[in-house]
């Protein structure tokens, strides 16, 4: 089979699509003929040599994708060959096939047509165990997205509307009418505003009871500042750096909560747990047309190199697909 090779780290010219050995499921997982896939930041920090798939995942990237079954191993059950998929990944979704812990497939959802299904999985399980599984947002409560012109934050969006809460982003100017009309009450431009003045103007001075944050140190201190009294804050990324500065005091004072979390390391079974949740409680959402896939653009993937570069300029809203 073909697949996305690296045989250098580097920029977007890294990527090969070369012949690569098939794969041939185990016991427990479903062979996937892949579709398509999506990009996400951490296959461009993988392209670059800084974020190694975990042990025993494909060397490929590609967090997610959707396909066809085309093969089920050993001890499955519930999946059959020709079954519409779409599946969470460690690794290995730019390619033409994959092998699948059965856990970690989805059915593709009524509606959703099979290329875009893979739009879904990775922001639907992010932002399923993130913001609802872990910071527990309530109904009547405010959910702050940063980056909300992103996969992950187009997710949010319309996930924190849907569950009943009032949703304010962070993004770009150009980016906020769009993300008003998937829900966003209120839009703030990073570049050019406060979001920590901007949100407490929004909110009557309250803050945010929870927020989804990506940028990690340089959003640290503004992040403590607006949350509300028991407030939390997920860190989910990292684009603003590692180490920041912890206003403890602030943080007792408000009876506040960080979190910091990651995915696609997590044992199998704690994705499995995700994985249900989503297909249980989010899935119902999505074929009713409450949450929807937001595609911003599709490349062949063989062509990987030019989504890549689209995705390193942020001006996509939403997620980029890679098609087969």
């Amino acid at each position: 089979m073909h697949a996305i090779t690296i045989p250098k780290p580097g920029g977007p010219e890294a990527l090969v699509w070369a012949v690569v050995p098939d794969p041939e499921p185990g016991p427990g997982e479903v062979l996937v003929e892949v579709c398509s896939s999506a990009v996400n930041r951490a296959d461009l920090l993988q392209r670059q040599g800084n974020y190694p798939p975990p042990p025993g995942a494909p060397a490929y990237p590609g967090l997610e994708c959707a396909g066809v079954v085309a093969a089920v191993g050993p001890e499955v059950t519930g999946w059959s060959v020709g079954d519409e998929v779409c599946a969470l990944l460690a690794g290995g979704g730019y390619a033409e096939r994959v092998a699948v812990p059965a856990g970690q497939l989805l059915p593709v959802p009524a509606g959703v047509d099979l290329v875009d299904a893979a739009a879904l999985p990775e922001v639907a399980c992010t932002v399923w165990s993130n913001v609802v599984q872990l910071a527990r947002l309530a109904e009547g409560e405010t959910l702050l997205v940063h980056g909300g012109g992103s996969g992950i934050g187009t997710f949010a969006v319309q996930l924190g509307v849907a569950l009943g809460a009032t949703v304010v982003v962070t993004a770009r100017a150009a980016k906020h009418e769009r993300l008003r009309e998937l829900g966003a009450a209120h839009t703030i431009d990073y570049a050019e505003q406060d979001f920590v003045e901007e949100l407490r103007r929004v909110t009557d001075g309250r803050g945010a009871d929870v927020i989804l944050d990506i940028m990690g140190a340089a959003y640290l201190p503004g992040n403590v500042a607006a949350l509300a009294t028991g407030g939390r804050l997920v860190v989910i990324g990292m684009q603003g750096g590692r180490k920041g500065e912890l206003d403890l005091g602030m943080l007792l004072a408000k009876r506040a909560s960080v979190h910091a979390t990651a995915l696609r390391s997590r044992p199998l079974a704690e994705k499995a747990e995700i994985v249900r949740g989503v297909r249980e409680q989010v899935w119902p959402l999505v074929e009713s047309g409450k949450v929807r896939p937001v595609v911003h653009a599709r490349a062949k993937m063989a062509e990987a190199a030019d989504a890549h570069r689209l995705v390193e300029t942020s001006d996509h809203v939403g997620k980029v697909l890679l098609v087969r």
